[in-house]
């Protein structure tokens, strides 16, 4: 694919347990493409994975990619061929940075919340928010002091005063309290978490019983369990407004279907996290199972996530 990007693996080294940092460079020497505070790219790994991920470093820095990839121990094949495939020297393709999970331009303060490895995106956020000069808060929770990735980059960080760092093995009086932190939101505020669901979905949940405002969250999720209904049933894909025709049976998804026609799509996550696989919908009414599109983009339903989401009508013509 003409849009990829060759880089080399310029550094690789622990971080923490499990969580592997790496330094990706152009391969000819160039500058990289400039990137948004919280963007993550695709890399295109051995085997055929392609993954996303965050991008960590500030994105003043156009000479260097940073990113901390967490061993899941029930890896689909991605992080694991970060972890023991990837050597520092090796060249590998990556997508051009994309940004869903973007700060909100001139917000009064931002409160960043991460969970593990899910600090990723948040530290790019925070050094363009000192970078600007604007007022935030970055709260780190992690299980313990081994399994903190960046600890050492946190403390050194000029804006280091304003990292909070919450093990769940530490002293109980500075484990995280989200409803103690949550509990008055203030006008304008922006809040932004990322990490495991669980903790996504206990900050979320804390702040709207807090009474924040629906437009002042935002979060990103790195992974999504595959969401399957007992009324599943077999539907058609149609390519296009006078396209081939493909069944998508039950228990299969779209993006499977289409591979599997010889009509493969570019998919990333394969979660509906990504957005990598969007693909715009000419006809027909989509089953949203994804995590990507807003609920307006949703109930618009002129785009979907092939990778997860289904059909309500018995056939989606698809832009194709």
């Amino acid at each position: 694919m003409s849009n990829l990007l060759t880089v080399r693996v310029a550094h690789k080294r622990p971080l923490a347990t499990d969580i592997v940092g790496l330094e990706l460079v152009a391969a000819d020497g160039g500058a990289l493409p400039a990137f948004d505070a919280g963007a993550h790219i695709d890399l295109h790994l051995p085997g055929g994975v392609v993954r996303p991920y965050s991008l960590c470093n500030s994105p003043a820095e156009t000479h260097r990619y940073q990113l901390g990839v967490l061993r899941e121990p029930a890896s689909r094949g991605g992080s694991a061929a970060v972890h023991t495939l990837l050597q520092v020297g090796q060249t590998l393709q990556i997508s051009a940075p994309r940004c869903h999970f973007a700060l909100q331009p001139g917000a009064p303060r931002s409160l960043l919340l991460a969970g593990g490895i899910g600090i990723t995106p948040l530290l790019a956020m925070a050094e363009q928010l000192a970078a600007d000069g604007a007022d935030f808060a970055l709260h780190c929770a992690a299980r313990s002091a081994d399994r903190a990735a960046f600890a050492a980059r946190l403390l050194m960080a000029p804006w280091a005063p304003r990292v909070h760092l919450h093990l769940d093995d530490g002293e109980p009086a500075r484990r995280l309290d989200l409803p103690a932190l949550l509990a008055a939101p203030q006008a304008g505020t922006q809040l932004y978490v990322c990490g495991p669901g669980g903790f996504i979905d206990a900050v979320l949940a804390t702040a709207r019983a807090a009474g924040w405002p629906e437009a002042q969250l935002h979060c990103e999720r790195f992974g999504a369990v595959a969401e399957t209904r007992d009324t599943d049933a077999a539907f058609e894909v149609q390519l296009g407004a006078g396209g081939r025709v493909v069944l998508v049976a039950r228990g299969q998804t779209v993006a499977q279907a289409l591979a599997q026609a010889g009509a493969p799509l570019t998919t990333s996550c394969e979660q509906g996290v990504c957005g990598t696989c969007l693909t715009r919908v000419l006809d027909g009414t989509p089953d949203h199972r994804d995590q990507y599109l807003t609920p307006e983009e949703q109930a618009a339903g002129d785009q979907f996530l092939p990778c997860c989401s289904r059909a309500c009508s018995p056939r989606l013509v698809l832009d194709l």
